[in-house]
């Protein structure tokens, strides 16, 4: 099993990484920096359109809620990626982002195949809802660490704000499941056809 014990960098070496290729604008890990946010930042947008959807599907007034609530932060997440954009100088620009169209995709199928009003809706919303989650935890994460190392502070504050609200929604969403949907969506019983 690998050691992932975390070590703490000599004070000279964070500050090498910190100044390492800031400002020369042309690294490989910028150019990578870049269309990473160009990724996240065309998820955004479409999950701006993805969830009135997932929120008109849903059964109950607390995933209603939650949801409603997500689609107004989805939206300041765009615009804290624009404001990202801006303080490196470029233009805030999309770039197709494959898994997350997948993860909508996948939510739009559960929606599908799950019977309206029902609980297992519910569940099958919260879960693929989680997986966008997590996809974005984990790209925001990523980020927030790749503005570090190129020594970027302010873009890596910005972008920290974002991750700490997907880590919560995330919460959320478990709450909201734990907190009666999933059993209820257990005692549902299927009819034949």
């Amino acid at each position: 099993m690998p050691n992932t014990k975390t070590t703490t960098r000599p004070a000279n070496k964070r500050k090498k990484a910190a100044t390492a290729g800031a400002g020369q604008g042309n690294t490989q890990l910028e150019k990578y920096f870049i269309d990473a946010l160009k990724d996240i930042y065309w998820a955004e947008k479409h999950l701006t359109k993805a969830l009135p959807k997932m929120k008109k599907a849903a059964t109950t007034e607390e995933l209603q809620n939650a949801i409603d609530h997500h689609i107004d932060q989805t939206e300041e997440h765009v615009a804290r990626l624009e404001q990202v954009f801006q303080l490196l100088g470029r233009k805030a620009q999309a770039k197709k982002c494959d898994a997350m169209e997948g993860l909508i995709k996948e939510g739009e199928s559960i929606v599908e195949e799950t019977e309206d009003g029902s609980m297992t809706r519910d569940v099958g919303i919260i879960m693929a809802a989680q997986k966008v989650e997590h996809y974005e935890i984990a790209t925001y994460g990523g980020l927030v660490q790749l503005a570090t190392t190129m020594g970027n502070e302010e873009v890596a504050d910005i972008l920290s704000i974002t991750l700490e609200e997907e880590k919560q929604t995330d919460l959320d969403l478990t709450a909201i499941a734990e907190n009666d949907i999933n059993w209820q969506a257990e005692q549902e019983i299927e009819e034949e056809a």
